[in-house]
C-alpha cells in the first residue's frame, strides 16, 4: 500500500515535470497519476496481477506468429518469456546474425535475444538447456512484460 506522503510526493514530482502520466505497481497496489490539460487523476487501488497479466500475454503471442502451435501442443515446451516492456531485437547489430535460431542448442546463460528499454540494451539468457523449436517475435518489435519470446524443448 502506498503511503499518502508517497503519493503527495509523486503528485508533486509529475506535476512539476513534463510527464503526463506515472503508473506504478509496488507490493499488490497499483498507483496511476494522469495529468491531462492541467487537472490531475489519481488513482490507488489493489492490484490482481492474473487480471492484467493475461491481457498483456495472450494477444501479442496470437498477432506475432500465425502458425503458433495450438496450447495442446505446446504444454511441454517451456516459454521464454520477456523481463521487461522494451524493443526485440534477434542480433547485437543489423549486419549481425540472430543470437539463436529455430533447432539451435541453448544451455542456461545462452544469450538468446536483446531486449532495449530506455536506451539500454539487455540481453537476455536462455533460462533452461534445450532446443529453440519457435520464435515467437519479430525483429525489431515492441514487446510486453511477461511476453513469450521463445519455445524451448526441453532436454
Amino acid at each position: 500500500m502506498f503511503k499518502l506522503s508517497e503519493i503527495k510526493e509523486l503528485i508533486k514530482l509529475v506535476d512539476e515535470s513534463s510527464v503526463q502520466e506515472l503508473e506504478i505497481e509496488n507490493e499488490g497496489s497499483r498507483l496511476s497519476i494522469r495529468k491531462p490539460g492541467k487537472t490531475e487523476f489519481v488513482q490507488a487501488a489493489p492490484m490482481q496481477p492474473q487480471v492484467i497479466a493475461a491481457p498483456q500475454v495472450q494477444p501479442a503471442a496470437a498477432v506475432v506468429s500465425e502458425s503458433a502451435p495450438q496450447a495442446d501442443t505446446t504444454s511441454h515446451l517451456h516459454k521464454i518469456v520477456s523481463p521487461m516492456v522494451g524493443t526485440f531485437y534477434r542480433a547485437s547489430s543489423p549486419e549481425a546474425g540472430s543470437f539463436v535460431s529455430v533447432g539451435d542448442k541453448v544451455v542456461e546463460k545462452t544469450t538468446v535475444c536483446i531486449i532495449e528499454a530506455m536506451k539500454l540494451m539487455n540481453e537476455l539468457d536462455a533460462d533452461i538447456k534445450g532446443e529453440i523449436v519457435e520464435v515467437l517475435v519479430e525483429n525489431g518489435q515492441l514487446v510486453e512484460y511477461g511476453q513469450p519470446l521463445f519455445l524451448v524443448k526441453p532436454e
